[in-house]
């Protein structure tokens, strides 16, 4: 992960580290285990962090237990992926009795058409396909704006990120001495293995800045099929987009006879009944759900207007899978739109975030802490900036330390914040209770003046 973090580990951070691992030697045995079979011992390189990630028991609403017993407030919920929490009764009763029936066909079913139903009742969209993950949905969702307009090259903001397929893992996150120009951002690779191939077709501009936009349509007349984009960028915490920004990427696209693409597999659940498309007003052409969507069960989707999404009826655009509307997965989804994401729902989780944001707020105040808040939804973030970033850039300045502080006491008191890295969000579940926002708070009253301590003895060592 990009980040600022000079000179040596502090005292805080220190002892931090020291706490988590005598409180979780079981978790350090067991990656220590795992590394020899699994590379970095976790199944995906965003779970693993030193010393060691924590190895988890069980969960159940809003908490879990690691494998040393040890019991936490949960707000990283699959990096956001549980708004339903833990087991939720009505999730896991529909996949209980699913179960019985069957757990694979190949072959249609009545779900299929049902939770199609319920999407396109709350997106402005007409038809729907179904996959298993985000990355597949983005995949899919380039591939028909490709087909619609016989163009090769698609846009994408730096430091956005839209899963693990070639052309979205450009420019996720790239060094400051890989970037580039400010108004023409360098396209870098998210690893080896991309081709230069995907380097010139994937093309990079910041978040918030639409005259960059407006050049690389002007720089490849005819050549761009489509600009996707997060509508709250949240691979750098929480990066709001500026009043009028997706507005003005919706007309330039369809004024140079691209479309938009609205990566909403962390929103479509967790801003509104009908995602970002409902929160800013904002009609995109392809719309990408995922994550919160199945209730804790592998399910996703990618919608559009009827024209696009025939390009796939008309056998132009190929789209299978073999686990694509598996019984139980779509038993959870239906579950989930019907019983969880209600209005109430809403209400209830919008209410608990805003309790817990304005908590923070307080302390922020009352320590002097260099941070303030971000918050949407059902996400919130302490970002560690002097003021709201605007671009990814803005965010390559945190201190990592300093964050890491924050995250090593929160959870070592028994309160997980948030994923680990600096560049996640918390999670409000409907799980979540008013006593858990209170626990929540009254951790963070307690670490917050060490870490701002230490924030002010780091940036006062610096100006050395």
């Amino acid at each position: 992960m990009a980040a600022v973090s000079e000179g040596p580990m502090h005292e805080g951070l220190k002892k931090e580290i020291e706490a988590y691992e005598k409180r979780t030697p079981k978790s350090r045995e067991a990656h220590k285990k795992a590394t020899a079979r699994i590379p970095l011992g976790v199944a995906s390189n965003y779970r693993a962090y030193d010393p060691y990630p924590l190895f988890v028991r069980d969960g159940k609403g809003g908490h879990i237990h690691d494998i040393d017993g040890n019991e936490y407030i949960d707000f990283n919920l699959c990096f956001g992926a549980l708004m339903a929490g833990h087991c939720h009764p009505a999730v896991i009763k529909a996949v209980s009795e699913k179960l019985h029936t069957g757990t694979m066909f190949g072959m249609p079913h009545d779900a299929e058409n049902a939770l199609a139903e319920e999407i396109c009742s709350r997106f402005p969209v007409d038809m729907v396909r179904f996959s298993n993950s985000g990355t597949e949905c983005t995949m899919h969702a380039v591939r028909l704006a490709r087909a619609a307009t016989g163009r090769d090259r698609i846009i994408k903001m730096e430091g956005g990120y839209h899963g693990l397929h070639d052309s979205a893992l450009v420019s996720v996150k790239p060094k400051i001495n890989e970037v580039g120009d400010p108004g023409a951002p360098n396209a870098v690779p998210g690893g080896e293995g991309i081709t230069k191939a995907t380097l010139a077709n994937t093309v990079i501009a910041q978040f918030n800045d639409l005259k960059a936009v407006e050049r690389l349509f002007a720089k490849y007349p005819g050549e761009i099929a489509a600009i996707i984009v997060e509508p709250i960028m949240m691979n750098v915490g929480i990066l709001m987009p500026e009043p009028g920004y997706h507005q003005g990427l919706l007309e330039i696209a369809h004024k140079n006879g691209a479309l938009l693409i609205f990566d909403e597999v962390k929103t479509g659940a967790k801003l509104a009944r009908g995602g970002a498309c409902e929160f800013f007003g904002i009609k995109p052409d392809i719309v990408c759900l995922a994550k919160s969507i199945g209730g804790g069960f592998s399910l996703a989707a990618f919608a559009a207007r009827r024209e696009i999404m025939n390009l796939i009826t008309d056998h132009r655009v190929f789209h299978g899978g073999t686990y694509n509307t598996n019984p139980v997965a779509m038993a959870a989804g239906l579950a989930t739109f019907r019983e969880v994401l209600t209005p109430k729902a809403y209400e209830h989780v919008t209410a608990l975030n805003k309790k817990l944001v304005e908590g923070y707020e307080k302390q922020i105040h009352k320590t002097g802490m260099t941070a303030y808040m971000a918050s949407a939804g059902a996400n919130g973030a302490l970002m560690f900036f002097p003021k709201p970033i605007r671009t990814y850039r803005d965010w390559l300045t945190i201190d990592s330390d300093i964050w890491r502080h924050y995250w090593f006491a929160m959870t070592n008191r028994g309160v997980m914040p948030q994923p680990y890295w600096w560049d996640e969000q918390w999670t409000i579940s409907v799980a979540h209770t008013d006593a858990d926002i209170e626990k929540h708070l009254e951790v963070f009253a307690e670490v917050a003046p060490a870490v701002a301590a230490a924030q002010r003895e780091r940036s006062v060592a610096a100006a050395r």
